[in-house]
């Protein structure tokens, strides 16, 4: 769970610095991210035992793939060329609330007074990130509350897709959904990036930008799902999801050394609400609810 929140906490200076010459556009490190994820899990799942997936089942991974993949991760990238490091690792931690949000809205399950507490206080962290940092974000951020509204987009879509999947995606293997979730995911997405791919000056593409990308790949992609399945048949599910905490710590400390940001005051105490709303989720919940509910935490 360390190394898997470690590639995710590393990823958003490193799509930050990819992004920085310009030549590389948002789109197109979705694209390779999308289809360089689906290629490696089915390059693995030739080593793994077989699994017959039924074409009604296709067609849901597909719509699983939608939420999970496409919208998130595309949100999640263009949302980091837009804003800074520290800021979008930071929304990122709202997960928890918006998955317990939407349970609650479309599953019914019940909120406490706790879980409501920390939902509040949590996105009033968020709002305070996304709002007042304008002026400390100047620093490798063309548009910081766009961005992380954007990314914000992308943690509903992420939630959206925990709830209406958790139990289903438990009938598969995690090589098996996320091969066919990558899979319809570069699908979809091709003709829309079609003319990026096509302007791309591939040959102006340095050496630095083709090692971050395949960083964002490999590491925060493809091996950061392999550390999570394994984290998740050997820890209870309220543990795997306080090894979140990590990203914004590492996405911070990188951003500052690179120069890519910078701390304040005002981000500060966005920091305290957030990891306090977000806390005060997870204390909520008794062991029954978390063994009921592993899909949603992970």
């Amino acid at each position: 769970m360390v190394g898997a929140n470690l590639t995710w906490g590393l990823m958003a200076p490193i799509v930050k610095l990819v992004l920085a010459s310009g030549v590389v556009a948002p789109l197109l490190l979705v694209d390779f991210r999308m289809a360089g994820a689906a290629v490696l899990f089915w390059l693995t799942s030739i080593f793994m035992p077989k699994e017959h997936v039924p074409w009604q089942d296709i067609l849901r991974l597909f719509g699983a793939g939608m939420l999970g993949v496409l919208f998130n991760q595309g949100c999640f990238i263009v949302g980091v060329s837009l804003t800074t490091p520290s800021e979008a690792s930071l929304v990122t931690t709202t997960m928890p609330m918006w998955v317990m949000l939407l349970a609650w809205l479309i599953l019914r399950e019940p909120i406490s007074l706790k879980k409501a507490g920390g939902i509040a206080i949590g996105a009033s962290g968020a709002l305070i990130l996304m709002l007042g940092t304008s002026s400390s974000s100047e620093i490798a951020a063309t548009n910081p509350t766009l961005g992380d509204f954007i990314i914000l987009m992308a943690q509903l879509s992420y939630a959206l897709y925990l709830t209406l999947y958790r139990n289903f995606i438990r009938k598969y293997s995690l090589v098996t959904v996320m091969k066919w979730m990558f899979l319809s995911a570069s699908i979809v997405a091709l003709p829309i990036t079609s003319p990026i791919l096509n302007s791309t000056r591939w040959i102006e593409i340095s050496t630095t930008e083709w090692f971050g990308i395949a960083a964002v790949v490999i590491g925060a992609t493809y091996i950061a799902y392999i550390c999570i399945m394994i984290g998740q048949k050997n820890l209870r599910p309220t543990i795997v999801g306080m090894y979140n905490y990590v990203q914004p710590i590492v996405a911070t400390t990188v951003g500052i050394w690179l120069g890519l940001d910078r701390f304040t005051v005002l981000k500060g105490i966005a920091v305290v609400l957030i990891f306090s709303g977000v806390w005060l989720v997870t204390v909520s919940r008794s062991l029954s609810s978390d063994r009921s509910s592993q899909s949603v935490r992970d």
